[in-house]
């Protein structure tokens, strides 16, 4: 703006002043001509007189500057100041000539052929009849500024450096104030009162971008805290797959380091890939991948915008959970399905021979014995797996009370001596009490199915021993037995539902795979952990350790 102003300012400046000057030579000029004229006249009227008084005598002594010229009333030369009269051609022809004949005087002005000067010519008609014609040379305004071109230039020099002296001091002036408004807080009082309304209105603009702005950035920071603290990774994508907005969970489960620019290129995953072009063709897509051992779900939603797809949202969440759920379903309805099948077949067996008269009547009896066996391995398998199912859903379960470890331990051991016995094991109760919170007969479980199962895999002779130690803010309760043990390739999934180590051995001892199962679940319902060490042939210890205590 500075520089428009100083600009214009400085070439209307140097239009006036050149202005001027022409109107001033020009108006010399035409004085000059006018005085000019006025002297021709005067002497014109002069040498008349005197022509009239003495005749063609009178240019016999005549001295003059002016060029004078006598012509007869019929255009004939009589005498001339500069020139033979007898070989100047007739002058009747002449302008100023003809009007002095016509009118008494008359004027006129001719140009040289240089245009660097001109004639002016007075003609007035004697009393006789015959015309005195006085001229003089003068310079053309051409010649004229010719000769006044080294004033003319100095003096436009000076103009100039006045013009633009004035143009830059005008338009520090005009725009200092203007430049003085504060855009930040503009004050319409220390401003042009021309500019007043404008800055008004940029006060109140001023005041509604910056709610504006404040909106956007409390509603930024809400998306920021939102996608930032999201486990799933989140992505916007333009058509052509640039990330247009996107959070940490993306970047890291992509494994890609450097910040998210463009999928496609950054993204080498080709089914994340396919689903986002899926997506930006206009339809939802869904993919379930398995990235470094973990399964991840990436969903893909267009984004349309008056009826073109302009983008896609992308939604990556962890679904290993679920899908390590949804297959422990399939093999617990597999196992389920397979133990229950083998009791049922067995009693249906027996009661199909029963029922067709095949089984003498002195082995009724037996064949009775093995369904009421059969039936009540279904009945303990049925009851494990009713018990598994609350300590998954957490529902029917009692509220927690404080129960002494130490009482409830020996309380199994001595319902469990008589096994033992058959069994040829001793049950051994070390330790102390150590009360905690929970559920007894969630307690009660697990610690019958640790002595039982150290009951059942022990070897003629041996011994199980149950400790219980308090320290000072943890209770450990150790099952240990002197058994078959557990080879080190199955440690790692002897607590799965239904894994047998030797299937044939724990079929003989009618297990039915759910009771460490049991164990771990109820571990894990009061927030304990479970230790496990054991060696082939040397025996089994299986600890429990419970958090605080009461």
């Amino acid at each position: 703006m500075k520089k428009k102003i100083f600009i214009s300012s400085f070439l209307v400046g140097m239009a006036v002043m050149l202005l001027c000057c022409v109107m001033f030579v020009r108006t010399i000029y035409r004085n000059h001509e006018r005085q000019v004229f006025a002297e021709l006249e005067a002497e014109a009227e002069y040498v008349a007189h005197a022509v009239e008084l003495s005749g063609s005598t009178y240019f016999d002594t005549l001295e003059t500057q002016e060029r004078i010229t006598w012509v007869a009333a019929d255009g004939t030369v009589l005498y001339d100041s500069a020139a033979d009269a007898d070989t100047m051609p007739n002058h009747l022809s002449r302008e100023e000539i003809r009007q002095a004949v016509e009118t008494g005087t008359g004027t006129s002005v001719r140009n040289s052929d240089t245009m660097l000067a001109r004639t002016l010519y007075y003609a007035r008609q004697a009393a006789d009849g015959t015309v005195v014609r006085v001229s003089c040379r003068q310079d053309t305004v051409f010649a004229l500024m010719l000769n006044m071109l080294g004033p003319m230039l100095w003096i436009i020099l000076l103009a100039l450096g006045l013009a633009l002296l004035i143009s830059y001091s005008l338009a520090r002036s005009i725009t200092g104030p203007i430049n003085a408004i504060q855009l930040d807080d503009p004050v319409p009082e220390q401003t042009y009162p021309e500019l007043r309304p404008l800055v008004e209105r940029l006060r109140r603009q001023k005041r509604t971008i910056g709610q504006q702005m404040a909106q956007l950035r409390q509603r930024q920071q809400e998306f920021a805290a939102i996608t930032d603290n999201m486990s799933e990774g989140f992505l916007l994508v333009d058509n052509k797959t640039n990330i247009l907005s996107g959070n940490h969970s993306a970047r890291r489960i992509l494994g890609v380091e450097q910040e998210l620019t463009n999928l496609r290129q950054q993204c080498d995953n080709p089914q994340i890939n396919a689903v986002v072009e899926t997506a930006l063709t206009g339809a939802r897509a869904e993919e379930v991948l398995v990235i470094d051992e973990r399964s991840w779900e990436v969903i893909a939603n267009p984004v349309v915008s008056s009826g073109q797809v302009v983008g896609a949202v992308v939604l990556v969440m962890d679904v290993t959970e679920r899908e390590q759920r949804e297959q422990l379903r399939r093999e617990f309805s597999a196992n389920v399905s397979h133990e229950l099948q083998t009791p049922l077949t067995s009693i249906s067996g027996f009661a199909e021979l029963m029922q067709t008269g095949m089984v003498p009547p002195e082995k009724v009896q037996e064949f009775a014995g093995d369904i009421y066996r059969e039936s009540r391995r279904l009945i303990v398998l049925v009851e494990d797996i009713i018990q598994l199912s609350r300590l998954d859903e957490s529902i029917q379960i009692p509220e927690r009370e404080p129960v002494d470890l130490y009482e409830l331990a020996d309380e199994i051991l001595g319902n469990l001596q008589t096994v033992a016995a058959k069994q040829q094991v001793s049950l051994h109760l070390e330790g102390e009490h150590a009360v905690i919170r929970g559920v007894w007969q969630i307690l009660n479980e697990m610690l019958y199915n640790l002595c039982d199962n150290a009951i059942k895999y022990n070897k003629p002779g041996g011994s199980v021993t149950v400790h219980i130690r308090r320290t000072a803010d943890q209770v450990r309760l150790c099952v240990a037995d002197t058994g078959i043990g557990i080879p080190y390739a199955h440690q790692s999934r002897v607590f799965e539902r239904f894994y047998r180590v030797d299937k044939s051995h724990s079929k003989e001892i009618g297990g039915t795979g759910l009771g460490l199962s049991i164990v771990k679940h109820g571990a894990q319902y009061h927030d304990a952990r479970l230790e496990l060490t054991s060696q082939p042939d040397q025996g089994t210890t299986i600890t429990i350790v419970f958090q605080g205590g009461v």
